[in-house]
């Protein structure tokens, strides 16, 4: 083996230990944050009938958490760079928790909406606070397949979530003074706050102040991102992209954020509704529901972490983005056509969910290789919180087609006429610019050789 071989393979050992000390514990705090963002949509089965809420009070409800997320998204972001993510984090936390777990006590519409609002305020900034916290140990071009890994939460939460949340609504029935949905709002909020003391102890703020790397590792992690932050200045013609302001005028930054609304639509219109899309196919158990609505994320996660791979190994990020909505289109027009066949609507659901989980770890990726410093952190929060109003449209817009033609197939074909949007949208974007492959002056000798491995 030579010098090059092993000075690579002991690079990939430092990157491993990197992932192994992050990953999986970030995503134990995302399952519980997503968990807690979308049981509103098991609720629903019961906590409809026992307010008397109808589709439409549902749909915004369930959709207004995205405005609060939207509103304090980018200040979020901002806060965690001055006070540190790993007080920021934990904050953000400890604040949901507490506001999920009231929701067991709304009665009315109004006091639905108030607390999904402010439950969005509370999470605003997590998830791309993560993503931003990340950039700051692994360089862009490693960055679309350990995204993958982290984002592997979305399909797990959901997977172990749907199950989870069903059974709690039969277990609890009938139990003490509250109903199974009250149950189901506290339980699955307990978990949440107590994580919340443990970041405090263990994430580390960014490299310099990880005890459990030594020198040697710290040296080679810090030169990649230095190396990484010169790439973005030559990649934009020279121009730094650090600021605040630069952000704002980076056309792509706004394009980006388009893109994930359209594909946003499509998604949380799906996620919010399909617990009750496969009650109305005859489903009627809550533990079988449960299952049943975690199939389609199975086949999602496994399509993700292709995805994820392929893309970094073929260096390429457009077409990883393009093909997957294109699939997710047809995968919700085709379960719209069969939505009263539970299986053949299940089966298309499943091609859905590959297609629409499939192209975000590439595509969240994007934003931190355009941009840098502040501008990476306010770039990656307000694409995401553009993006995330979606979530207040797609199940708002199924909610009130819902109540109007007594059927979701017309709200699905709408959803599946944004995910094709984000085809030829991505295909704006130069291929210089997000493409490492593309980018004149990424091109390290290394990561053709990482690329050929494919490792981590």
């Amino acid at each position: 083996m030579n010098t090059r071989t092993l000075d690579i393979e002991n690079k990939n050992a430092v990157y491993r230990k990197v992932t192994r000390r992050l990953i999986p514990f970030l995503i134990l705090c995302y399952f519980f944050a997503y968990l807690d963002r979308v049981n509103v949509g098991f609720a629903k089965l019961h906590m409809q009938d026992a307010l008397n809420l109808s589709d439409t009070v549902y749909g915004i409800g369930a959709g207004i958490f995205f405005i609060g997320y939207f509103i304090f998204e980018v200040p979020s972001n901002l806060l965690m760079q001055r006070f540190g993510p790993r007080f920021w984090i934990a904050r953000i936390m400890a604040s949901w928790a507490v506001l999920s777990a009231l929701t067991m006590f709304v009665t009315t519409p109004t006091q639905f909406y108030v607390v999904r609002f402010l439950l969005g305020v509370a999470e605003a900034g997590f998830f791309p606070g993560i993503v931003y916290y990340l950039t700051l140990w692994f360089p862009s071009w490693r960055s679309a397949r350990t995204l993958g890994l982290f984002i592997l939460v979305t399909p797990l939460s959901t997977i172990i979530g749907s199950p989870l949340s069903g059974l709690i609504l039969k277990m609890f029935e009938g139990v003490g003074h509250l109903h199974n949905w009250q149950w189901l709002f506290l339980v699955e909020a307990i978990p949440s706050f107590l994580l919340a003391f443990v970041v405090l102890r263990y994430l580390d703020n960014d490299v310099k102040s990880a005890k459990w790397l030594s020198d040697d590792e710290k040296a080679l992690i810090e030169q990649d991102l230095q190396k990484d932050q010169l790439d973005k200045v030559a990649a934009n013609a020279g121009m730094p992209q650090h600021s605040l302001s630069a952000m704002f005028r980076n056309r792509f930054v706004w394009l980006l954020a388009l893109i994930f609304f359209s594909f946003n639509i499509g998604y949380y219109g799906i996620n919010f509704w399909l617990p009750s899309i496969i009650k109305s196919s005859g489903v009627q158990d809550d533990l079988a529901i449960g299952l049943l609505a975690a199939v389609p994320y199975i086949f999602g996660a496994v399509c993700m972490l292709w995805n994820s791979r392929h893309s970094d190994l073929k260096q390429e990020r457009r077409w990883h983005i393009a093909i997957p909505a294109i699939v997710g289109a047809i995968g919700l027009t085709f379960s719209a056509l069969n939505e009263g066949s539970t299986f053949w609507m299940m089966a298309w659901i499943c091609v859905a969910m590959s297609g629409t989980l499939s192209l975000i770890p590439t595509y969240i990726s994007l934003p931190g290789t355009l941009l840098s410093g502040t501008a990476a952190a306010a770039g990656i929060a307000l694409v995401n919180s553009i993006g995330n109003l979606a979530g207040f449209f797609g199940p708002t817009v199924l909610g009130w087609l819902k109540d109007t033609t007594g059927s979701t197939s017309s709200g699905l074909y709408i959803l599946a006429g944004f995910l094709v949007l984000c085809a030829p949208l991505i295909f704006l974007i130069p291929a210089r610019l997000i493409n490492p492959r593309d980018r004149q002056a990424t091109k390290p000798a290394e990561n053709n050789v990482l690329t050929k491995r494919g490792h981590i």
